[in-house]
């Protein structure tokens, strides 16, 4: 055969029968073609891509495995917080739970003060124990109030607590005694909805806002300390005049109830758009104003009934003024709603439901911090209607840790995890230390 033959070039048939002089080349020539082959074609179309040989190949799908559902153990010790009624499950909730394969446990008693019976929660499926500790050492605890020290003492270590956290009125060995025990709390006036609000403080505002106009109502009747007013717009009797300053949710209930009743309604507020908002939601033509103190006073010298509805970031401002107050109509009524952060009267003190009006220039003041406690049973189906589908809701995700996972908004109302801080708020009041819960559940 022919050494100096150039494969690459294609060639005809006859040309390749003068290439080889005997049979014996033929096997020679194909050991030539397959070394030019292996040397050449390798370089020539080898593919580039970042995978291997091994990862190109069909590969098993990968699914997500399924979150096994837990039965939860909850617990719903009495409630010991001066003048709290409330609780945080109704029979109808407890029997939703108990339907779908979980165990509630009740301190005896503990709806009473609500309007539900023992007997009513041992019908709905369940178990009602004497025992205080007994209920306080359930892996998950329900309550309104946050538990005392002396509580905290009987809950087991790594127990799930969810009620209110109320940071102004927290010391900081609360949270060093949730830190000890490896506590994962969450406080429900902090877990947002799916459109970014707050369920629980919206209902209980809503509650306060309709109350505070009923209370005024009451308080106005009384000839001793009243005006002797009644609300509703009747024939050749002047309508009640009410001022509402504030335009939130507490506002907007309020405003609702008033013109209910029948009564001239004006209501201030530094935000345009929230008074938009009152108006649209309203539904009717109403006096609005921003807080100017010229109209503010010239509305308060007028009005039977004046409600303070206004929050700030850490403490209420002061709008209406004592001065204020002394222009006011004798035997009007206040009620602040938000004495609970300061007041926004600077005339007004705390009260309690046992005494909770004081008259100050002839002006009588309703300074009642927890106004929804005063209706127990609304408080408690409206908190009841919150808790009972985000209970559902960690049992079907496999547990907490899990559901907090996937709800963001759940994720929000969380302020310890395993005895760590997670809340920015609390650790900048306590001067505690903080970390992201976003770096803790992954």
């Amino acid at each position: 055969m022919h050494s100096h033959i150039d494969f690459r070039r294609e060639k005809s048939s006859s040309e390749w029968h003068s290439v080889f002089s005997t049979p014996q080349d033929v096997p020679i020539f194909q050991f030539y073609c397959v070394t030019w082959y292996n040397q050449h074609q390798p370089r020539m179309s080898q593919p580039k891509s970042p995978f291997t040989k091994a990862q190109l190949l069909p590969q098993e799908e990968t699914l997500e495995i399924a979150h096994e559902k837990r039965d939860l153990v909850i617990g719903i010790p009495k409630e010991t917080h001066f003048q709290e009624q409330r609780i945080c499950l109704t029979p109808d909730a407890v029997a939703a739970l108990a339907a779908n394969g979980h165990q509630v446990l009740i301190e005896r008693g503990a709806g009473l003060e609500a309007g539900y019976s023992d007997k009513e929660y041992s019908e709905a499926g369940a178990q009602i124990s004497e025992d205080s500790k007994k209920v306080l050492g359930c892996p998950i605890l329900l309550k309104v109030e946050p538990p005392t020290l002396s509580e905290l003492e009987h809950i087991n270590p790594k127990t799930v607590l969810i009620s209110a956290l109320q940071l102004k009125g927290q010391k900081k060995e609360y949270f060093e005694a949730l830190a000890k025990k490896k506590i994962t709390a969450l406080a429900f006036e902090f877990i947002k909805d799916e459109d970014g609000s707050y369920p629980a403080v919206k209902a209980l505002s809503e509650i306060a806002g309709t109350a505070s106009v009923l209370i005024a109502s009451e308080l106005m009747v009384n000839s001793n300390t009243g005006n002797g007013l009644l609300f509703g717009n009747i024939s050749g009797v002047p309508p009640v005049e009410v001022v509402v300053i504030g335009a939130g949710t507490v506002g907007q209930y309020a405003v609702r109830s008033a013109l209910g009743l029948g009564a001239n309604v004006k209501v201030f507020d530094n935000s345009i758009t929230k008074l938009r908002r009152i108006q649209s939601k309203v539904g009717q033509a109403l006096y609005t104003s921003t807080i100017q103190p010229k109209n503010l006073l010239k509305a308060l010298r007028r009005c039977d009934v004046a409600i303070g509805a206004v929050r700030g970031k850490h403490r209420s401002p002061v709008i209406v003024t004592e001065a204020m107050v002394e222009c006011m109509k004798k035997g009007a009524v206040i009620i602040d709603v938000s004495v609970d952060m300061g007041g926004c009267f600077e005339t007004t003190e705390m009260t309690s439901h046992d005494n909770p009006t004081i008259t100050k220039h002839g002006v009588l003041h309703y300074g009642v911090p927890n106004i929804p406690a005063r209706y127990p049973k609304s408080a408690s189906v409206s908190l009841s209607n919150i808790f009972t589908p985000y209970l559902l809701e960690i049992a079907e995700c496999g547990g907490l840790e899990e559901a907090i996972r996937i709800d963001a908004g759940l994720k929000n109302g969380l302020y310890f995890y395993h005895g760590i801080l997670t809340n920015k708020a609390v650790a900048d009041w306590f001067d505690m230390p903080y970390s992201d819960p976003n770096l803790l559940i992954f």
